[in-house]
């Protein structure tokens, strides 16, 4: 196997920012798509980050995508909207949504957008942290086109239906929470095919509904399991989960639920019916001081925080992490080593360089 390259991640934000320009992207939502890609490799998740780059491509390319999309509030009242995306890049219309959220938040106390008329909208985790930059509790998720086989189901009905919810801390860092609802992202099962390796039991079923620890079996024609994977180890939680964010994302906003919600890959057939538009995010975010002092908030996460760092490790573990560590540690080093690409993830944006003619390297 060839050597995995190491490229700084401005380096890939300017690539992101001329590909997303040479398809008739405007200027500033390129540079918002590209924040967006930029800050999964900076956190360590390579699944969401240049490693769709390529899809993103396909997809304007055929025209799938509304490269210059006119984003409209078709229903709001003082605390809530509700947003149709027109059918835009979802890293652009996500945080133009959230924004409308955070906006409705510094006015009112709280925000919630729910989003139809959308596409892929990058880590959910991102749009939490801008909530956390204005000192606010933020919350968004995503529906997704059907990858997940609901309990005891033997195929693809749900999305990985990803949620992230993020609190604001004081002297410790902050509380983000990032999670696919199904037992592992899409994209750890593309990235585990590209690295030649098995996956986890548990993570999948191949298209008979038996459990596979092979990446192809899943990818061809299987499904990924529901967080939990079955009712013993509370598969039905996970799978709770997966249709709480669907209705939240989808049914509210308008947009295209469960197994009719679009492909994220120009090979994938469209579903044989629509029940709404395109697939739904929803936003919220929460003004800290309309529940409880912001300072006296903030002290006892510290407090809490610092109580979870000092329980005694269980053997063989340093201790219990608390979310969002791990992202923080990758981006530390990132910083400092830059963004590690595999092999296949290279030679598609080299071929994507060479679609669009601008220079990887």
């Amino acid at each position: 196997m060839s050597a995995i390259l190491t490229f700084p991640w401005p380096r890939l934000h300017g690539f992101c920012v001329g590909v997303f320009r040479r398809l008739d992207v405007p200027e500033e939502d390129a540079r918002l798509a590209a924040d967006v890609l930029s800050a999964a490799d900076r956190r360590g998740i390579d699944s969401h980050g240049v490693a769709r780059l390529r899809t993103y491509v396909d997809l304007l390319s055929a025209g799938r995508i509304n490269p210059r999309p006119r984003l409209k509030v078709v229903r709001e009242t003082e605390s809530t909207a509700t947003v149709d995306g027109d059918n835009g890049l979802g890293l652009v219309i996500g945080p133009r949504s959230n924004q409308i959220a955070m906006d409705k938040a510094a006015r009112a106390g709280t925000g919630w957008v729910a989003v139809c008329n959308t596409n892929h909208f990058g880590i959910a985790g991102y749009y939490v942290l801008k909530a956390l930059e204005r000192d606010m509790i933020g919350w968004a998720m995503t529906n997704s086109s059907r990858g997940v086989a609901p309990l005891w189901g033997g195929e693809r009905m749900l999305g990985t239906n990803p949620i992230a919810i993020g609190f604001p801390a004081g002297k410790q860092p902050p509380i983000v929470l990032d999670m696919a609802t199904s037992a592992v992202a899409y994209g750890k099962v593309e990235m585990s095919m590209r690295k030649g390796q098995r996956i986890p039991l548990g993570w999948a079923i191949d298209r008979d509904g038996a459990p596979t620890t092979d990446p192809s079996a899943m990818l061809e024609g299987g499904a990924l399991l529901p967080l939990g994977s079955d009712r013993e180890h509370g598969g039905h939680k996970g799978y709770g989960l997966a249709l709480a964010v669907d209705v939240l994302s989808a049914v509210l906003s308008g947009a295209n639920w469960g197994p009719f919600a679009p492909p994220f890959a120009i090979r994938q057939s469209l579903p044989e019916r629509s029940v709404g538009k395109g697939i739904g995010h929803f936003f919220g975010a929460m003004r800290v001081d309309a529940f409880r002092d912001p300072e006296e908030f903030k002290t006892q996460i510290d407090d809490l925080v610092r109580t979870l760092r000092a329980t005694r490790p269980a053997p063989g573990t340093q201790g219990p992490l608390i979310p969002g560590d791990p992202e923080r540690a990758a981006e530390q080093e990132r910083e400092k080593t830059g963004i590690p690409l595999l092999p296949a993830v290279v030679e598609d944006l080299r071929q994507v360089s060479r679609q669009t003619g601008v220079p990887l390297e």
